[in-house]
């Protein structure tokens, strides 16, 4: 079933840590084993965030052996960032596993990238000048107390609940995905995609690289590559409903834009709350209730609607 949100703050950066975190609680019955969110900040000029793990939770169970295993595996990721000139200025270990890295890279991106991805248990989860994905196992409110997302600052953000029916109860396979390597670029998605393993097989065969077996991701690097091709995010999604099959409905950010887009038959819920100065949507509308409070008119977007805000 799972349950996606999303915010956007056109007037200025908000508490969006905290406001997605409610927003995605009220989900909670929509999807228990999962909670992800892709939040954009204050960018620094020059610098990047880069979020990753090195291990999933289940594999601590292992026993004390592989909390050396886990050393061991960030050891490579720091003698990676040092041989390849990646100046770390700042580092949060958000848990055993999952890192918060503030750098300044000035080489390629998706070398370095593909690079990382190549030790042993290491995934990125996200690159941005602004952006940063944040996924793990249990509700909102567990994920976000556990990586301090309650006071992010921001001005938009989406996220996702997940109920796994057909793929394992892990941080890989949570949403949101980012557009592997693209700067800034994330998806969360309800639905199911009928041509998946086509359009993967021709986005692969035009050079581009899949980090899951996720029907979600693709509508991440589909859009990537649309907006690498100069394609505006607006025609992006118009031309995914034309050419992705199946029974969907996604939000896609980049870094000062929220994008929506629902399929033909429109079978997956979307509720859209819009004022001057902040726009709301989410699979239910007591998500957005959770965020405001106060009376509110809501509208459910048609078949094959397609809508983009800018902050």
């Amino acid at each position: 079933m799972c349950g996606i949100a999303g915010i956007i703050h056109r007037k200025g950066a908000s508490n969006i840590g905290f406001e997605m975190t409610n927003m995605l609680q009220a989900l909670k019955h929509r999807g228990p084993d999962s909670t992800g969110f892709a939040i954009y900040g204050q960018p620094e000029a020059g610098e990047y965030v880069l979020r990753f793990k090195v291990a999933e939770q289940e594999e601590l169970a292992q026993g004390h052996h592989f909390h050396a295993v886990i050393a061991e595996r960030r050891a490579q990721v720091d003698a990676l960032m040092a041989e390849m000139g990646v100046d770390v200025t700042e580092l949060d270990e958000a848990t055993e596993y999952a890192y918060r890295y503030q750098i300044r890279y000035d080489g390629d991106l998706k070398k370095f990238a593909d690079r990382l991805e190549n030790i042993e248990g290491a995934e990125i989860l996200s690159i941005g000048n602004a952006l940063e994905l944040i996924k793990d196992l249990g509700d909102a409110t567990v994920v976000s107390g556990q990586y301090g997302l309650g006071d992010f600052t921001g001005t938009h953000g989406i996220g996702h609940t997940r109920m796994a029916t057909e793929s394992d109860v892990d941080i890989r396979s949570a949403h949101p995905y980012w557009a592997y390597p693209y700067n800034d670029i994330a998806v969360v998605h309800n639905g199911q995609i009928t041509n998946y393993w086509l359009m993967r097989r021709k986005l692969e065969r035009e050079g581009q690289r899949f980090v899951s077996n996720c029907d979600s991701e693709l509508l991440a690097v589909y859009t990537a590559t649309n907006l690498e091709k100069g394609i505006s995010l607006e025609e992006s999604l118009t031309k995914s409903i034309d050419e992705i099959d199946g029974v969907f409905t996604y939000l896609v950010t980049t870094k000062d834009q929220l994008g929506m887009a629902k399929d033909t038959m429109a079978a997956k819920p979307m509720v859209l709350y819009e004022s001057d100065d902040v726009v709301a949507l989410a699979s239910e509308e007591v998500s957005i209730r959770a965020l405001i409070p106060h009376e509110i008119d809501t509208y459910d977007p048609y078949d094959e609607e397609v809508r983009v805000w800018q902050v």
